[in-house]
């Protein structure tokens, strides 16, 4: 088994992410070999100590753990494809954007050209990485989490291992990622509100903090509701939701603001009321996500 501290790494895909995750194993003195489709970008790093290989398969071939961190699965295959042959018996963990199905063909392939296979999900931006608090999480061949685990721990300190399925993390990555447009479509509209009256937006900034520790503070609530199938106990009902669609609607009016992004969960509440479903919790609405084609034309 490799030294945990000083293992070789080679990182492939030198975006921002990229960068940051090479950047933080080399703090850390891990040998790193780099590689990216436009070698300029892999000038910093070589300043900083990295070996930049010449190709993809003298990439692979440098280390016996590589990180890839590139857009997408498909971008993922078309950049390692032409090293297939150097993968086998090697560590691959994947970073990248993608589907559950797109993760489960990514490890489908590695697999068969004898890599052993982890993905993952980095969930902070690049400035995050390296820090105790920053969370990735993986899923796939738990062999590869627990020899590599404290290399991996090096790009952030709340790393976790979800299970064996190989599109775990991607799977979570897209359950957990959708608040995040949302969440700041919210505040984006809570700033164009502010600064047309005049304020500035870093005065909305702790409110909305707030704000947002008192939603997270509610998620266990919510989730014991949706795991027992429970609804008839609201902290606050669908039909308080629905009471206020007008006060949006007015919001924008008033304000000259663009409020179309809240139409589909609006449309949501009124076929949740449609139902009956007004006195219940707000989590109800998980049962409408679920079952779209049973309340189509309510």
């Amino acid at each position: 088994m490799p030294t945990p501290a000083r293992t070789p790494v080679t990182v492939v895909g030198l975006g921002a992410m990229g960068a940051a995750l090479a950047s933080a194993l080399l703090a850390a003195g891990h040998p790193v070999t780099v590689w990216n489709r436009s070698p300029e970008k892999a000038a910093p790093l070589v300043e900083q100590g990295a070996a930049h290989a010449p190709d993809i398969r003298a990439a692979i071939a440098a280390s016996p753990l590589t990180v890839t961190c590139l857009t997408t699965y498909d971008a993922t295959l078309a950049a390692l494809e032409p090293a297939a042959a150097e993968l086998a018996g090697r560590a691959l963990v994947t970073l990248n954007s993608g589907s559950p199905s797109g993760a489960r063909t990514m490890a489908s392939w590695a697999t068969g050209h004898g890599a052993r296979f982890l993905d993952g999900a980095v969930k902070n931006v690049p400035t995050a990485v390296g820090k105790p608090d920053t969370l990735l999480y993986y899923g796939g061949d738990r062999t590869v989490f627990d020899e590599y685990g404290a290399t991996l721990r090096v790009l952030g300190g709340d790393t976790q291992f979800l299970g064996p399925e190989p599109d775990l993390a991607a799977l979570y990555e897209l359950a957990v990622g959708g608040t995040l447009l949302p969440a700041l479509l919210g505040f984006f509209q809570g700033a164009a509100l502010v600064t047309a009256r005049g304020l500035t937006t870093d005065t909305l900034v702790p409110h909305t903090r707030k704000w947002l520790e008192m939603i997270g503070s509610l998620l266990p609530h919510y989730a014991a509701e949706i795991d027992r199938g429970d609804y008839s106990a609201p902290l606050s009902a669908i039909e308080i939701f629905h009471a206020g669609i007008p006060y949006d609607e007015e919001l924008g009016t008033e304000n000259g603001l663009d409020v179309r992004w809240h139409a589909p969960m609006h449309d949501l509440l009124r076929r949740a009321m449609a139902e009956g479903r007004g006195d219940q919790s707000i989590s109800a609405l998980v049962e409408l996500l679920r079952n779209p084609a049973e309340h189509t034309g309510v």
